[in-house]
């Protein structure tokens, strides 16, 4: 299987090739490198923001198109990046995220090419997200995304949950259910006595619900000792809302802005737990970047990890600030012993169903039942 898609040029298309991007970004990274062990040669187009180049790097030797932007960024509109998609010769092309031009360029493309084309929605069909905007998105779906939509040879899931969502929305059934790899999981690891720093990071924004969280926070029953560390970007009117939340208690939580690589890892491994009372998601790389560290999480079932829940490796919280309060004292109040069992439960969640090898099995057995077939030669992948 892995050899059948050696030399096979796949584009993967999304909005932002950068840290701007948050999960999808990683996610794209991911399957960027993912695509390059099974023998293919992935190719990156995105749309041009103040990190494309500084994060150039994180493709490796992997081509990276960045198209300017011509207009508002929320639309999208970049001219070159029609034509930088015809001049690829791709064999196949992969959509990851929704709502902006990408999605028009990708519909030319497959209309003019007749190649494959599969759209990633990245869990920008909940009916949390679609009922937000409605305006806006009622004249991209008129625009340009029923289009694309009909256009594409498939539809990629994270979660059946997301497989419902998009068969809802766009009226296809053909949909492949692939969910993100997380890290190498760490094999080696001695699970530590758990401290008592509870921790987010992500993306500052209305439906990660971070409010709540602080409220459910400061409402809690908790050691004197404990801390809420909140990490992340976003659009400066939700970062000031953030700020204007936090100074209102006792200097027990602290934002501190975007962390990466390294300074990422440590805040990660060192807390007891890691944090997502979201109110959507598609299928989020801050817990299974957790998992792969042995740090258990606390999430909502909006983050569609219900193995989390079965296996031990997380609490299932509510998205309202006396039920976030209830979470917190039981994970402050967890004994040694049961933290070492979920962090174990972690790692295996990690090793399992969400390690690279395995989501790169299930993603070649998807590329070649697209039916796509290599530029030259015409030799069929499946």
């Amino acid at each position: 299987m892995m050899a059948e898609l050696e030399g096979a040029r796949i584009g993967l298309l999304t909005s932002s090739a950068s840290r701007l991007g948050g999960g999808v970004f990683e996610a794209v990274v991911a399957q960027a490198e993912l695509l390059v062990g099974l023998g293919a040669v992935p190719r990156i187009f995105a749309l041009h923001d103040a990190f494309a180049d500084a994060d150039r790097p994180r493709f490796g030797a992997c081509p990276v198109t960045a198209c300017r932007i011509l207009g508002p960024r929320q639309i999208g509109f970049a001219p070159d990046l029609l034509p930088a998609l015809a001049s690829a010769r791709l064999d196949c092309l992969h959509l990851h995220g929704i709502w902006m031009y990408p999605s028009a360029a990708a519909a030319s493309w497959a209309r003019q090419t007749g190649k494959p084309y599969l759209i990633s929605p990245h869990g920008m069909l909940d009916p949390w997200i679609t009922a937000r905007g409605k305006a806006k998105k009622a004249l991209a779906r008129w625009g340009y995304e029923r289009r694309s939509w009909r256009r594409a040879t498939a539809f990629h899931a994270l979660t059946e949950q997301e497989a419902r969502d998009t068969a809802h929305e766009s009226g296809r059934r053909e949909i492949h259910v692939v969910p993100n790899a997380g890290p190498p999981p760490i094999y080696d690891l001695t699970p530590r006595p758990p401290g008592y720093r509870l921790s987010y990071i992500g993306r500052i924004h209305a439906k990660k619900n971070l409010g709540a969280l602080i409220e459910g926070w400061h409402r809690a029953r908790r050691p004197s000792a404990a801390r809420l560390t909140i990490a992340g970007w976003g659009d400066d009117r939700d970062v000031d809302a953030l700020r204007s939340a936090i100074s209102i208690g006792d200097g027990s939580v602290e934002f501190v802005g975007p962390l990466y690589g390294a300074d990422k890892q440590a805040l990660i491994d060192g807390s007891r737990f890691m944090i997502l009372p979201s109110f959507s998601e598609g299928l989020p790389m801050a817990m299974l970047e957790a998992w792969a560290r042995g740090v258990p999480t606390i999430m909502s079932d909006a983050c569609h990890l219900p193995e989390g829940f079965t296996t031990g490796a997380a609490l299932r919280c509510g998205t309202d600030p006396q039920s976030l309060a209830a979470v917190i004292e039981e994970a402050m109040g967890i004994t040694e012993d049961r933290w070492r069992g979920m962090s174990s439960a972690a790692l295996a969640c990690a090793r399992e169903r969400f390690s690279p090898p395995v989501v790169a099995q299930a993603w070649a057995r998807v590329y070649a039942a697209l039916g796509a077939r290599r530029s030259e030669g015409e030799v069929d992948w499946g």
